[in-house]
Formats: C-alpha cells, sequence, structure tokens
C-alpha cells in the first residue's frame, strides 16, 4: 500500500510538471499568421492586378497567379527549413554571408554579367530563373550585423572604430546597390543596418552623426545625377509633366483616390486596365487601395505593423533570455520588413520618390518573396530556441522531483 501511494505521488508530482513544459508552443502563431495573411492577400492581388496584362502577354489571364502560387509553395518549404536551422549556423557563417553578398553585388555590375532589366542592372541570369543579388545582400549583411554586435559589444559602446567599421561594409555595400542603381536598397541597408547599431548600444552622438552623414550623401547622390533627380522632380510635382516623367506616380494616385472608403471591389479596380505601369508588382499597393479602399488599407497597414511589433517583441525576450544573436535578428528583420513596408507605401502614395521596390510578402517577385520568407523563418526559430531555453528549467525540475521520489522509495 505505502509503495503504491508513493507511486501516485510520483505520477502526481510529474504531470504537475510535465503541462509547463508540453505546453509552451515551439513555434510563434502570430508571425505565422500575419505571414500566411499577407501572401495569401499578395496571391490574391496578384490574381487582379495583372489578369488583363498576363492575358495580352501569355494568352493564360491567370500566367503570373499560378507563378506565385508556386513561388508560395516554395517559400512556405524554406520557411520551414529555416525554422529547423539552428541559429549557431548563421552566427558562425555570418562573415562568409556578408563577403559572399558583397561579392555577389560586384558580379552583378561587371558588363555581360549582370542581366538588366528597365535600366537597372540588378539580377544574375540562370536561365531558367533570374536571381536578384539585393534581396539576398540586404538579409546577409543583416545576419552578419548581427554578430558583430555580439563579437564587438564593448568596442561598439566605448570606441568610435567600432562603429565605424560595420558601417563602412554597410556604406561600400550599398554604394554597389547605388551603381546598378537600386537607390531603395541601399536606403533600407543603411536605415536597417542603423537602427541595429542604435539597438546595439553605440554612442548617441556617434549615431547622429552618422545618420546626418549618410542622409546628406543620399541626397547628394540624389541630385548628382539626371535621372535620379527627375525622379525627384516628378514626385515632388507629378502633375507637372502627367504624361511623361509624372505619369506613373499620377495614375497611382488616382487609383488610390478612386478606391473612396470601400473600394470598388475585388477585380473592380480600372487603372489595372493598361494605366498603370508594373500593377501587379511594385505598385500593387495602389490597386489595392482601389478595390478594397481606405478600410483596407488601414488594415493592410496594421498587419505590417503588427508583424515589426511582434518581431521587436520577440527580440526583446530573447534579449532578456541572454540570446543577444537572436534577438539582434529578430530586430533586423523587423526593421527591414517595415521599412521596405513603409518605403513602398510611401512611393505609391506620392510621400517618397519613385523605386523599384516591392512590398514584401504581397507584391509579385520570386526573389523577393523567397528571402522575405527565409526572414520569417529566422524569426520563427528565434523564438523556438527562446521557448526551448524557457523549458529547461521545467525539464529540470522533472528530472529532481523523480530523483526525490525514488530516493524515499529506497527508503
Amino acid at each position: 500500500m505505502y509503495s503504491y501511494r508513493i507511486d501516485q505521488a510520483i505520477r502526481g508530482e510529474s504531470q504537475a510538471v510535465e503541462p509547463a513544459f508540453k505546453l509552451a508552443p515551439d513555434i510563434d502563431r502570430s508571425i505565422l499568421l500575419l505571414y500566411l495573411t499577407l501572401i495569401i492577400i499578395g496571391l490574391i492581388m496578384v490574381s487582379s492586378a495583372s489578369i488583363s496584362i498576363a492575358d495580352q502577354q501569355t494568352g493564360d489571364p491567370f500566367y503570373y497567379a499560378k507563378r506565385q502560387f508556386l513561388r508560395i509553395l516554395l517559400s512556405l518549404v524554406l520557411v520551414w527549413v529555416t525554422f529547423r536551422i539552428p541559429l549557431v549556423f548563421w552566427h558562425k557563417n555570418g562573415m562568409l554571408l556578408m563577403l559572399g553578398s558583397v561579392i555577389l553585388l560586384a558580379i552583378v555590375l561587371i558588363p555581360g554579367v549582370g542581366h538588366t532589366v528597365n535600366g537597372s542592372t540588378r539580377w544574375l541570369n540562370f536561365g531558367v530563373f533570374t536571381f536578384q543579388v539585393s534581396e539576398v545582400a540586404k538579409l546577409f549583411l543583416i545576419i552578419y550585423l548581427s554578430g558583430y554586435l555580439i563579437r564587438r559589444s564593448q568596442e561598439l559602446q566605448t570606441n568610435t572604430m567600432g562603429f565605424i567599421k560595420p558601417m563602412l561594409i554597410m556604406a561600400f555595400a550599398s554604394g554597389l546597390l547605388i551603381l546598378e542603381p537600386d537607390f531603395g536598397a541601399a536606403a533600407v541597408l543603411l536605415l536597417t543596418g542603423l537602427g541595429l547599431m542604435f539597438l546595439g548600444g553605440v554612442r548617441f552622438g556617434q549615431f547622429v552623426l552618422f545618420l546626418t552623414g549618410t542622409l546628406c550623401i543620399m541626397v547628394l547622390l540624389a541630385i548628382s545625377s539626371p535621372y535620379r533627380l527627375t525622379r525627384i522632380t516628378s514626385f515632388i510635382d507629378p502633375w507637372a509633366d502627367p504624361f511623361n516623367s509624372g505619369f506613373q506616380l499620377t495614375q497611382s494616385l488616382i487609383a488610390i483616390g478612386s478606391g473612396g472608403w470601400f473600394g470598388t471591389g475585388l477585380g473592380g479596380s480600372i487603372q489595372k486596365l493598361f494605366y498603370l505601369p508594373e500593377a501587379h508588382t511594385d505598385f500593387l499597393f495602389a490597386i489595392y487601395a482601389e478595390e478594397f479602399g481606405l478600410l483596407g488599407t488601414v488594415l493592410l497597414i496594421g498587419l505590417y505593423a503588427l508583424f515589426g511589433l511582434r518581431c521587436f517583441s520577440i527580440g526583446k525576450m530573447a534579449l532578456l533570455n541572454q540570446q543577444a544573436f537572436g534577438a539582434y535578428l529578430a530586430y533586423g528583420v523587423g526593421l527591414l520588413i517595415t521599412l521596405q513596408a513603409i518605403i513602398n507605401i510611401g512611393v505609391n502614395l506620392g510621400a517618397l520618390p519613385t523605386k523599384g521596390m516591392t512590398l514584401p510578402f504581397v507584391s509579385y517577385g520570386g526573389n523577393s518573396l523567397l528571402i522575405m520568407s527565409l526572414a520569417v523563418g529566422l524569426v520563427l526559430r528565434v523564438f523556438r530556441e527562446y521557448q526551448s531555453r524557457q523549458g529547461i528549467p521545467a525539464v529540470k525540475e522533472r528530472r529532481r522531483v523523480n530523483r526525490s521520489a525514488n530516493r524515499r522509495i529506497a527508503t
């Protein structure tokens, strides 16, 4: 009887501890739900925005939608694979990823090697598919910087060179991006890098000085090129030349203004009917605003805001749990995706100069979708490792209870 009661006590104590460990999920449902919601919205909108141009160019109205669907399937696989890779792999190989990114950015500028579309040389053509180097470079440089903030944390906070060295690498990579030209990607990379450095504890005076210098250099670069200057002047007053330099922006504004409060309904856009260029890629947000109106626009912006906030929340949890690399990685992904979304939406609204930048997860484009999905997988991995470490105390407690019970049985 005594042995039976002890055995019952062991099972009861173990069951009291076990749920605390078992019920802790190893995947963040919020990030996953936001990601799935955005890619579904993207698939629906690509189908709607590209139906006319796809029918004209290929004879298949759902040509681009089918391709986007296949890319989504591949992206989901990539999220799962990235989720399974320990963060230590990315930490150890951050330097190699950075060097590889810079080399690829240089290779794409070699005449005859880089693939040029609409005056920009941003791709490597492999026949079956084209590879946009700038997309992978942005993420890999963030991975490198996340590791640097740990290795050089003391130097970063006490020595000016600790701040300058990584920013020189970012500036060099941004210079290569500008030569493509890809001014938008360069701006996102620099701003994300500066944001991470600020979160990493850089002295405020150095941060403000470098930020001011960066903005001044970007302004000088923008006005030094007639091509970029034309884009800026058309952005300031697109109606001054609505049939030439301001054509795309004026059509975007017409689309957004036509949406009203509730939109014209899914498929009801007029501007996608050969009026607005790049309707299913860079200016997909304008078609979305036309079809779903102000309320739908607020909902979409809210999804990006929640995604960024959740990334920062995961980063904060990881940092408090002594997982600095994962924390900076989550911060970096949150900054990267929200900044790119802000820039794309700002361009569509006429608040920023026109740039060839997609809306994350939503716009048509395989390279962007795959790399952003890889970034989501990294954030999910950060949360998983945080949860795993949180579960360790419960496991230890369960083993301690079992050992204590065993000793009581022996006595």
